[in-house]
């Protein structure tokens, strides 16, 4: 049965209990449909998805975030969860590493291209003062703040920062970030799994949960964006 299937057999819903299974039946059916696929091929696509994502221009368009959820939804043991973890942090790094390599050798040429104006001269200007003031620390928290995760390494590629301490502060960076989005992924497709056989209302506990997670996490990316942004304003007045 797939997601056509439910739809089309789905009787009226007079009462709360039909559209609560109908949920509970779609969720069902798209965790299987992620958890069908082959573990090797679920957990080499997020690596190069990942990779994608924090490579220069291109992470502006691959959710790779969302990729990670995904594929740590169907993880069915902390062995595969490692793994996927692994292959995150392994593919994020290479995509690092691409940025900082294309900011070292064609960093001017990428910023006044066609893509490069895109981005904005302000999104430019923004990620060279965050480095210049924050130094490694800029390298750290723009791993979990929006646009600044995929314009800092090419940043840094342009700027006097060797690679060595660029990685220093990337790679825990990286591993943190990786771990946290596959153990929420993980804890919470495994959640709804326990709760499917006993509650009936186990789809819209589900989604209360993402949608709470959703709003924690962007709450959180907005507070630290804001505070990094006085810290600059500070920084700017003296």
């Amino acid at each position: 049965m797939d997601l056509v299937d439910l739809a089309l057999s789905s009787e009226p819903i007079a009462a709360g209990g039909g559209l609560s299974q109908w949920v509970t039946d779609a969720l069902s059916y798209i965790l299987d449909t992620v958890q069908s696929v082959d573990p090797v091929l679920r957990t080499v696509l997020a690596g190069v998805v990942i990779m994608l994502e924090t490579s220069i221009l291109v992470g502006l368009l691959v959710p790779g975030d969302t990729v990670v959820l995904v594929a740590s939804s169907a993880v069915g043991s902390v062995f595969e969860a490692s793994i996927l973890v692994a292959a995150v942090i392994v593919g994020a790094l290479i995509g690092e590493s691409v940025g900082f390599a294309l900011g070292r050798f064609f960093g001017p040429k990428i910023r006044h291209s066609r893509l490069g104006k895109r981005i904005g001269e302000r999104h430019w200007v923004q990620a060279e003062r965050y480095l210049g003031r924050r130094g490694g620390i800029a390298v750290f928290i723009s791993r979990f703040l929006p646009i600044l995760h995929s314009l800092i390494p090419v940043t840094v590629g342009m700027s006097t920062m060797r690679y060595r301490t660029f990685m220093a502060w990337t790679v825990p960076a990286t591993s943190i970030w990786s771990i946290a989005y596959v153990s929420v992924g993980a804890l919470t497709a495994g959640s709804f799994r326990e709760l499917l056989d006993q509650l009936h209302y186990a789809g819209y506990i589900f989604v209360g949960l993402v949608a709470v997670i959703a709003v924690i996490t962007l709450i959180a990316k907005k507070l630290l964006q804001r505070s990094q942004q006085r810290h600059m304003e500070h920084h700017d007045s003296e």
